[in-house]
């Protein structure tokens, strides 16, 4: 069965994005093995406005090869958008409006790769209580923001998890892996 890994970069101090919703913190060099990662999953799950930002986005000539080679990859993966507001968009996405844990069982039972929870902080949250993820792979970057948007917030339980990896980018970026126990 496929496994659902939120794979997203934190801060420090804990933040997915800056108070003005920024992400230029953010190292992208290669070394955190993102496009192995990538390889590895065939569907990606977004919030809607993680979407809207970020589902079709297409990096500037003058962003890295790291990047570029990401974003050539995300773009021929098999898209799901969670919206209370939106049910339909580019054609790019299905969306799922409702029965989103019903929905999700039935998504991880098709055959293929696994599934990379995108974000956003909301449906990162909605993931969380609903017990969904399977592996956490954080890649905690070396920044401390002070103010921004928490990884984690509202959450109604607790959950144990085990470090299953981990590894150490000369950026001073570290990449932790995270199962459920």
């Amino acid at each position: 069965m496929k496994k659902i890994i939120l794979d997203l970069a934190v801060t420090l101090d804990g933040l997915i994005e800056g108070p003005n919703g920024e992400v230029d913190w953010c190292i992208m060099d290669g070394e955190s093995g993102f496009l192995d990662f990538l390889e590895d999953v065939d569907t990606i799950f977004y919030g809607r406005v993680s979407y809207d930002l970020w589902g079709n986005w297409q990096p500037a000539d003058e962003y890295n090869d790291t990047i570029k080679q990401a974003y050539q990859q995300i773009h021929q993966k098999t898209k799901y958008v969670f919206s209370t507001t939106k049910n339909s968009g580019d054609g790019n996405a299905t969306y799922i409006n409702d029965n989103m844990e019903e929905k999700v069982a039935h998504i991880k039972q098709q055959p293929g790769k696994n599934i990379w929870l995108y974000g956003g902080g909301n449906l990162i949250t909605s993931f969380i209580n609903a017990g969904l993820i399977d592996v956490y792979r954080l890649a905690v970057h070396p920044v401390i923001l002070g103010a921004g948007k928490p990884l984690f917030q509202n959450l109604q339980h607790r959950t144990g998890l085990k470090l299953t990896g981990y590894k150490a980018s000369t950026s001073g970026v570290i990449l932790l892996t995270y199962e459920k126990q």
